[in-house]
């Protein structure tokens, strides 16, 4: 498999930040939110995440320039104040380092200024040039601390394009959610998808060593067969907007609206046929909320675009360009699709130069 060594490093930092992430998750404390200045909330398992990822990534590929882009920086770490906090995300790291004996991997147990440091590898800008690693440590920190969907998303990015992605979704169940938001207490939860460009799309448990099973998008050709995914906050997706391209696709199942690159995970494996996300006008997407996603899709058959049918274009730094939201379903139902979005917005566009 192309990558071999790349992929091995990526899906072991990922499920290690995933087993921090659930550790933090199940004993959510109020201290350990802190507010952002746009206004999404940070959580010690967000800067512990991109630690040990940081961490992981940079000891097992030491062959290599280390070129890290991801959302977190120490700069509220570092304020008066936060020293508690930070103690408490370096004692975190430190036991998760440990269980897979790590620490000595990495010379000693960690300091606060090593962990800072750690974070702060991911300052990187990207570009079309070279190998940049692109994360995003709690994709989904708003259905984390609702108990609900989150993902450690985790992509590689070669002269401007994915070569390969992993999803750690430690709250997914390992069967299909199609047309069940909610899913059983019995359900066993927890997926890791990874991807290399080429060699497909695979999903195994997120803790243990069972073989890795092939994964493919929805075979589903007629519209009104499919389902949909969009975002579970409102700001991130015009639930009316998608509910007119729904109607106009005549698709009948209700949208199914989870948090985070996690819908990708479920759309590589079938569970839906169409994911739509078109964020609110000013709203500029971010490379680490779609890299590894979209790489996890395409390789299982699915085509990622803009609204306008263009691919997404990760070479141009933190940033995407895009046409109006983004767009994903199999080959079959895309040209539908492009043609009920074009004609939705086209009739918002229409209603709202009217007022």
């Amino acid at each position: 498999m192309a990558y071999e060594k790349e992929l091995d490093a990526a899906k072991k930092a990922a499920s290690l930040a995933a087993r921090l992430c659930q550790k933090v998750q199940k004993a959510l404390l109020q201290s350990d939110v802190q507010s952002k200045s746009d206004k999404s909330p940070v959580t010690v398992a967000d800067y512990g995440s991109q630690a040990v990822v940081s961490l992981v990534l940079e000891r097992e590929l030491t062959s290599e320039p280390f070129s890290l882009v991801a959302e977190e920086d120490s700069a509220d770490l570092r304020k008066d104040g936060s020293e508690d906090i930070l103690q408490r995300i370096t004692k975190l790291v430190n036991d998760t380092l440990a269980t897979e004996d790590l620490t000595k991997a990495i010379d000693s147990t960690l300091t606060t200024d090593d962990l800072l440091r750690a974070i702060d590898c991911g300052t990187s800008e990207g570009g079309p040039n070279g190998r940049h690693w692109v994360l995003d440590p709690i994709d989904g920190t708003k259905g984390f601390l609702r108990g609900d969907q989150y993902a450690v998303a985790l992509g590689l990015l070669e002269e401007g394009k994915v070569v390969l992605g992993v999803l750690a979704c430690p709250n997914l169940p390992l069967t299909s959610i199609a047309g069940n938001k909610n899913s059983s207490s019995s359900d066993e939860i927890g997926c890791l998808f990874f991807a290399t460009i080429g060699s497909g799309t695979y999903m195994q448990p997120l803790d243990s060593k069972s073989e890795p099973v092939k994964v493919h998008v929805s075979s589903v050709e007629n519209p009104e067969e499919a389902s949909f995914f969009e975002s579970f906050e409102g700001a991130h997706s015009l639930h009316d907007l998608s509910s007119s391209i729904a109607s106009k696709l005549g698709v009948k199942a209700p949208p199914v609206r989870i948090d985070s690159q996690a819908k990708y995970g479920a759309l590589s494996r079938g569970d839906g046929a169409i994911y739509l996300r078109f964020p609110h006008k000013g709203y500029r997407e971010k490379i680490w909320d779609h890299v590894a996603g979209a790489i996890v899709v395409t390789e299982a058959g699915g085509i990622v675009t803009d609204a306008g049918g263009k691919p997404l274009d990760f070479s141009k730094g933190k940033y995407l360009d895009l046409d109006t939201g983004i767009i994903v379903a199999n080959e079959k139902l895309m040209p539908l699709l492009l043609k009920a979005v074009r004609d939705s917005i086209a009739e918002q566009e229409k209603a709202s130069s009217s007022l």
